[in-house]
């Protein structure tokens, strides 16, 4: 079969590697017919390489349909319509039976001490082969996949696998009061998403910071009041309070994470230790890895005095500088971690129908064949052509 494979830094590659078999007896294969790149992949392709082997198949948002069942396989067949949630979890664990499908016991990653394994995210979660690709085995095929009705287009189910549970995840967290105020940091898909969630689920005011003018433009046409970080790069906070009354939004999502703008220092650390031979890079990574915080700390600062905020960004550093004082004054609430896909899944699929009130069905910006991946990769990474969401089709 052909999928993206990792080779090294900034490079991804389409090659032809071995299919995948059933290994497990409650495994199935499916064939994929949507796969998104997101936001996570671009950490692996810019600075997460120490964890990475060369040949390593890429992705963890898929559908399809299923291809082949294992003989333990009772609630699904071939033929059925699958989405597959980035989480590896059993669905049956103490974790799992808590909604903490992220923290699944049976597929913790123990020997690095991280929660549950991901599809196609580096040995820190467990090296599976991801789904970038024409098929993926995946395990638990009577409690992982999410099975859908066949009909209506991929797009209005792809996104089942990460972005709607992540951001709804980061709404939940963010416990906006009825009527309440949030201001997401980072509108990419995941922020952008957010964003349309709070709204849809009652917020009176939805601030969105970013710095690319497409994400910008695009949520202010769903309603989001917009700040550009170009034009308010030391006073955000300052912007955010003016809005409010002076106060701060009751929350802040934090949809940025690690590689956040306006760290030069940190950008030029990560990118040593990218260089550097796999097991060194390991451990400066593992033990003096430092994330930009600069959109953390935008967070800290716009969220008004005793509001929540939701981290929902991904962060990999060991030695993190956390404001603690201004944290401890304010009062704040922190919420965070790896969306628990499962957990959600009941909750956003009555909102799936014709009406589609959270518009995913025109979310991607961009439909690209497989093929296409390694240049999609370099244009999503450099945000250009007003990419935002692509989706690959094997």
């Amino acid at each position: 079969m052909r999928a993206v494979t990792w080779q090294g830094k900034r490079d991804v590659r389409v090659e032809t590697v071995p299919d995948p078999r059933i290994i497990d007896p409650t495994d199935i294969v499916v064939r994929i017919t949507s796969t998104g790149i997101c936001g996570s992949d671009l950490h692996l392709y810019e600075v997460l390489g120490p964890y990475l082997d060369p040949g390593d198949i890429l992705g963890h948002e898929p559908m399809g349909v299923v291809e082949e069942v294992g003989p333990e396989v009772t609630t699904l067949s071939v033929g059925d319509r699958v989405v597959i949630p980035f989480n590896v979890s059993c669905g049956t664990c103490w974790m799992c039976g808590q909604g903490l499908h992220s923290q699944c016991e049976t597929t913790q990653v123990t020997e690095r001490g991280t929660g549950a394994s991901l599809f196609g995210f580096s040995k820190l979660y467990g090296q599976v082969p991801g789904g970038q690709a024409e098929l993926m085995r995946v395990p638990f095929g009577d409690t992982l996949p999410i099975k859908v009705e066949h009909g209506p287009p991929d797009q209005r189910y792809v996104y089942l696998s990460d972005v709607l549970p992540t951001a709804w995840q980061s709404v939940a967290y963010a416990d906006i009061p009825k009527g309440g105020t949030v201001t997401v940091v980072g509108l990419g898909p995941i922020g952008e998403m957010a964003a349309r969630i709070a709204l849809h689920q009652g917020a009176s005011l939805v601030i969105g910071v970013d710095l690319v003018p497409e994400r910008l433009a695009r949520a202010r046409s769903r309603g989001v009041r917009t700040i550009d970080l170009t034009e308010h790069r030391k006073g955000v906070g300052d912007e955010v309070r003016a809005l409010t009354g002076g106060r701060g939004t009751d929350a802040v999502i934090e949809a940025v994470g690690m590689e956040a703008h306006g760290a030069p220092a940190v950008k030029a650390a990560q990118q040593v230790a990218g260089l550097l031979p796999e097991k060194v890079g390991e451990k400066v990574l593992g033990r003096l890895g430092v994330d930009s915080m600069t959109a953390f700390n935008t967070a800290v600062d716009a969220v008004r005095r005793g509001g929540t905020v939701s981290l929902i960004g991904v962060y990999g550093g060991a030695i993190d500088p956390v404001p603690m004082l201004t944290m401890f004054d304010k009062q704040l609430q922190l919420r965070m971690g790896q969306a628990n896909v499962k957990h959600w899944v009941d909750a956003i699929l009555p909102l799936l129908d014709d009406d589609d009130v959270l518009g995913v069905e025109d979310f991607a910006t961009h439909t690209l064949p497989l093929e296409d991946a390694p240049a999609a990769y370099k244009t999503f990474q450099a945000k250009q052509d007003g990419m935002i969401k692509t989706i690959l089709r094997p």
